[in-house]
């Protein structure tokens, strides 16, 4: 499945791990590496390789939080960007994986997936 979501957002430059990421991030900005981490079930140490790269893209900005000792990370308006030239491509990939499985059967994979 992420071979799927990886061809249907290549348009806008990022894999689905990036995007994913990117949506967490919109979710409620700036947020800590930690927080993310939590949200996204990644290590924080992987959460942080990615987002290095996305700062290097210039798609994120990492800044220090309230704790002087945590690092936030907040999009810049090309993340903002990247997230709506995505969006429709991420839904179409939804609605194709609907389609084959069945609507029940793509929720109960999702709520599945979910709870690992």
């Amino acid at each position: 499945m992420t071979a799927l979501y990886d061809e249907a957002i290549a348009p806008v430059g990022v894999n689905i791990a990036q995007f994913a990421l990117l949506r967490s991030i919109a979710r409620g900005e700036p947020v800590a590496l930690t927080e993310l981490a939590k949200r996204t079930d990644l290590d924080r140490s992987t959460v942080g390789r990615n987002i290095r790269v996305l700062e290097q893209m210039g798609l994120v900005a990492m800044s220090r939080g309230k704790d002087q000792r945590e690092v936030s990370v907040s999009l810049l308006d090309r993340g903002r960007r990247t997230l709506d030239e995505g969006a429709p491509l991420w839904d179409a990939v939804q609605a194709r994986i609907e389609a084959r499985m069945g609507t029940a059967a793509a929720h109960a994979l999702r709520a599945a997936l979910h709870n690992l």
